[in-house]
Formats: structure tokens, C-alpha cells, sequence
């Protein structure tokens, strides 16, 4: 019984992906196709505009500091529990680190907004 089950079971999945790939046909990408659409008129500029590298890197310091504020979150909990002088050096130094990451961005003019 098991067997018949199982293959009832593969033929059945065998038909769902058999079956989709026979019945669909997609022509040959020719010019025309491939070409953007714009009106039935070729399209006079490119579509791509210029990537700012200032704004990416802005972003990217954004997600940096915004993952370290939530490893800063749980810290108020984390002193109720364990109130020694390790997790608080371990804090202050995590603290630190993210305080000289930001002012060596900062000396590296990578926060300077240029126009």
C-alpha cells in the first residue's frame, strides 16, 4: 500500500512539473522585444541615471549605526541582571568603539554632505 501511495505521489508531482514547461511556449527574444518601450518611439536618453557614491556611503553608515543602537538596547536590562564591573568595561568599551568609529568617519569627511 505504502508503494502504490508513493508512486501515485511521484507520478502526481512529475505531472505538475511536466506539464507547465510542455503547454508554455515563449518565442525567441528578437530586437524588438528585448528593446525598452517608450511610446513606439526608441528611447533618446539612457535609463540609467548617475549612482551618488556619497549617498551609498551615507547608507551604509546609517545601517552600520543603526544595528550597533539595536546592540545598545537590551543594555539597561542586561545592567539589572548583571551588575559587575565586567559587563560594565564591556559596555563602556563597546560604547567607545562605536564613539571612534564615528569620529573617524567624521575626520574622514565621509558625513560632509558635497553638492
Amino acid at each position: 500500500m505504502t508503494l502504490i501511495m508513493f508512486f501515485m505521489l511521484f507520478m502526481i508531482s512529475s505531472i505538475i512539473i511536466i506539464i507547465p514547461s510542455i503547454s508554455s511556449y515563449l518565442p525567441s527574444n528578437d530586437r524588438e522585444n528585448s528593446s525598452p518601450f517608450e511610446c513606439g518611439f526608441d528611447p533618446k536618453n539612457n535609463s540609467r541615471l548617475p549612482f551618488s557614491l556619497q549617498f551609498f556611503l551615507i547608507a551604509v553608515i546609517f545601517l552600520i549605526f543603526d544595528v550597533e543602537i539595536a546592540l545598545l538596547l537590551p543594555i539597561p536590562l542586561v545592567l539589572n541582571n548583571f551588575n559587575s564591573l565586567m559587563t560594565i568595561l564591556l559596555i563602556m568599551s563597546f560604547l567607545m568603539i562605536l564613539l571612534l568609529g564615528l569620529y573617524f568617519e567624521w575626520l574622514k569627511g565621509a558625513l560632509n554632505w558635497m553638492f
